[in-house]
């Protein structure tokens, strides 16, 4: 671990010391501009009021992550009013309650927190709800407020996540810096590979990011050879052998002061051994191809122009038909969010926007290869969040 590049570990020092400054008052005020942001929202969309249950649209406003379990928790945001977090009372504790921003309603076991909530949004005729919540709450409300229009926050547009905030481009560069110091210990031949089992590989890629700071582990993919052209292999008992490729694609969540975490995600290919001259050629291209990427995509682009960016390189090599997924898609609290940089998408690249470019190329059950960095919108051009090297690594 010692050994890791330097300038990676220095990065993410000086990124955890920007974050561990900030104060609670510095939060707080953040989730009001969020808050505001959210009540502003709902009424130029003319809805009388929010639902807000499982996802993140709970944690991003108030900084509470509630449960995932049978007994509802609901945050009502109401426009011209004040804003409630509903909680089993079993579960009040756990909030860390900033009364300048919203009340706490606890319920209890011989309550019914349907009827809280209908008393919560007395008056309304057209609520908000998550897009994430159980189906089984939404029917609750829907047989109590029979003459109520609900819908989803994202068939309303009402997802205002997409635009990351300070804090959140701060803590987004230190789970990329975090993961890329385990990257660069990849990269470095410091995670032995030859002789291993995917499975040992991805548990000690996965034990790193704990080591650098993730609060837990996301995902740790490890397809080697024939494996290496499945996106998304699950990691197996195959040991790996010398001279082939390994694709490895991982990534956590990264918190800090106790509030939510945000999502890093990164893959590098290396080769055990010398690679082929097949395999060389096919890497050139997945190279070319995302750093045309990244170099092309600017605000105002189309979604689906800024996957062509790199597919039609791919395609000009022909290898088009082996890139068989979206170019990437957005990252924040949650590994996968708008936007989503695919062929068929509406809408374009906004400033202060946060995606994945990872263009890979599998060729069936033969190889494969990708390169994933997470990259963020500034001043109309993209700036890379994951800085640990493209090029490709003959262990």
């Amino acid at each position: 671990m010692d050994q890791a590049t330097p300038g990676a570990q220095e990065r993410l020092q000086g990124i955890l010391s920007a974050l561990t400054g900030l104060s609670d008052a510095d939060y707080e005020h953040t989730y009001r501009m969020r808050l505001e942001r959210f009540q502003r929202a709902l009424l130029e969309s003319n809805v009388d009021a929010a639902v807000l249950t499982l996802g993140a649209e709970v944690p991003w406003l108030i900084g509470y992550e509630p449960m995932p379990l049978e007994r509802i928790t609901a945050l009502v945001v109401r426009p011209n009013e004040g804003v409630t977090l509903l909680v089993p009372r079993l579960e009040a504790a756990r909030v860390k309650h900033r009364s300048a921003l919203f009340n706490i309603v606890p319920w209890s076991e011989a309550q019914d927190p349907f009827a809280e909530i209908q008393n919560l949004t007395r008056g309304c005729n057209k609520l908000a709800v998550s897009d994430r919540g159980w189906s089984s709450w939404l029917l609750h409300m829907m047989s109590r407020m029979g003459s109520v229009s609900f819908s989803s926050l994202g068939d309303l547009g009402l997802d205002l996540r997409r635009e990351k905030d300070d804090i959140e481009l701060l803590t987004l560069s230190a789970a990329s810096a975090a993961a890329d110091v385990v990257a660069n210990l990849l990269l470095s031949g410091e995670i032995e590979l030859v002789g291993r089992s995917e499975e040992a590989v991805s548990e000690e890629l996965g034990r790193l990011l704990v080591d650098f700071g993730h609060s837990k582990v996301n995902f740790a993919i490890v397809g080697s050879g024939p494996n290496s052209a499945s996106p998304h292999h699950e990691p197996s008992s195959r040991v790996i052998q010398l001279g082939e490729p390994v694709v490895c694609d991982f990534g956590g969540t990264f918190s800090v002061n106790g509030e939510p975490g945000y999502c890093s995600d990164i893959t590098r290919t290396v080769h055990t051994g010398p690679a082929t001259e097949e395999f060389r050629e096919l890497y050139e291209v997945l190279h070319e191809a995302q750093s045309t990427a990244r170099r092309s995509i600017t605000t105002g682009m189309e979604l689906s122009a800024a996957d062509r960016t790199a597919r039609k390189v791919i395609e000009s090599h022909g290898y088009g038909e082996y890139f068989i997924h979206r170019l990437g898609h957005g990252i924040g609290m949650e590994e996968h969010e708008e936007p989503y940089l695919v062929s068929t998408a509406g809408g374009v690249i906004k400033e202060r926007d946060c995606f994945s470019i990872e263009p890979g190329i599998y060729l069936n059950e033969r190889m494969g290869a990708r390169i994933e960095d997470i990259v963020t919108v500034e001043g109309g051009t993209v700036r890379s969040l994951n800085l640990v090297s493209r090029d490709l690594v003959e262990l």
